[in-house]
């Protein structure tokens, strides 16, 4: 299941025109990064909540590599309460959430391996000892997590926003309420061992347009060795020079001189000169210090 019921308040100005799982990221939207990384799992389904701009959902679902099932929240759930939300779709446990914000690449199988018996298991970025969200014991079990220790830390890390679910967890979700807050330091404080599994390479949630543009400039020197992308159909004008830039498809850029740290989404409409920028379909330029 992906989580995609939030409103992306950090990202704003940009959420004001899609949802956060939406929006470009490189050269497709971030649920369609989702979407590739689960297919490549192996997953041909998958369940998506959703609230805030839920229309936009119906017509970017068709071009993804899964089939999609959609489940509106007129009010949001919260993590725990999506995840409850679309149970009935969901089929038998072991399942994979997934915040539909994230950009990662975690150890899928290994993950829903660990909770095939039950359980729940975290997908962490490792860390120094005491930093991060969480920290995590030799066996690799959370012993602190939201300023609670319930072990020895040999580890930190950073939750990620990805987690299995074994049948025992996902029969006890509450309606409403937090994956961590009201499942994850419940079980802790029982006793119970939850395991995590560690992401590979880098991750990123996005956060608010500064996050957004340096998100997508790793992304860039991380796949495109030119360090520019441009997308079927845009157009751009004979005195422009683009560098370090993501171009929409269909998108124009006039103008004269460079254009070099921008991301221009699907049908946008820019002017050089350019530089650390945003802009939206709608004509929105977010201009930013540099990446």
């Amino acid at each position: 299941m992906v989580l995609c019921a939030g409103l992306g308040t950090r990202l704003r100005p940009l959420t004001l025109e899609l949802p956060k799982p939406l929006v470009p990221f490189g050269d497709r939207s971030v649920l369609a990064h989702i979407a590739g990384r689960l297919r490549a799992a192996g997953f041909t389904e998958a369940v998506v909540n959703t609230h805030h701009l839920a229309e936009k959902f119906d017509s970017n679902i068709r071009c993804l590599s899964l089939k999609i099932q959609l489940v509106h929240e007129p009010r949001i759930r919260g993590t725990a309460g999506g995840l409850e939300g679309g149970r009935a779709l969901l089929g038998a446990a072991p399942v994979l959430v997934w915040n539909g914000d994230i950009v990662a690449n975690p150890p899928i199988e290994a993950m829903l391996r660990s909770v095939a018996d039950g359980g729940l298991c975290f997908a962490v970025a490792p860390r120094s000892p005491r930093e991060g969200t969480l920290g995590l014991s030799e066996a690799g079990h959370v012993v602190r997590l939201r300023g609670e220790v319930f072990g020895d830390e040999t580890q930190g890390g950073d939750y990620v926003g990805i987690a299995a679910v074994g049948a025992d967890v996902m029969s006890q979700l509450p309606e409403t309420g937090c994956l961590i807050g009201d499942v994850a330091l419940p079980l802790l404080r029982g006793g119970a061992a939850l395991a995590t599994a560690a992401v590979g390479g880098p991750w990123s949630d996005l956060g608010d347009p500064g996050a957004y543009l340096r998100a997508n400039m790793q992304w860039l020197e991380g796949e495109v060795p030119s360090g520019v992308h441009v997308g079927p159909g845009a157009r751009i004008a004979p005195g422009v020079h683009l560098e370090r830039a993501i171009i929409g498809e269909g998108a124009v850029v006039d103008g004269h001189g460079p254009v070099s740290g921008v991301i221009a989404w699907p049908k946008a409409r820019l002017r050089a000169p350019l530089r650390n920028a945003i802009v939206t379909s709608a004509g929105r330029v977010v201009e930013l210090d540099a990446p």
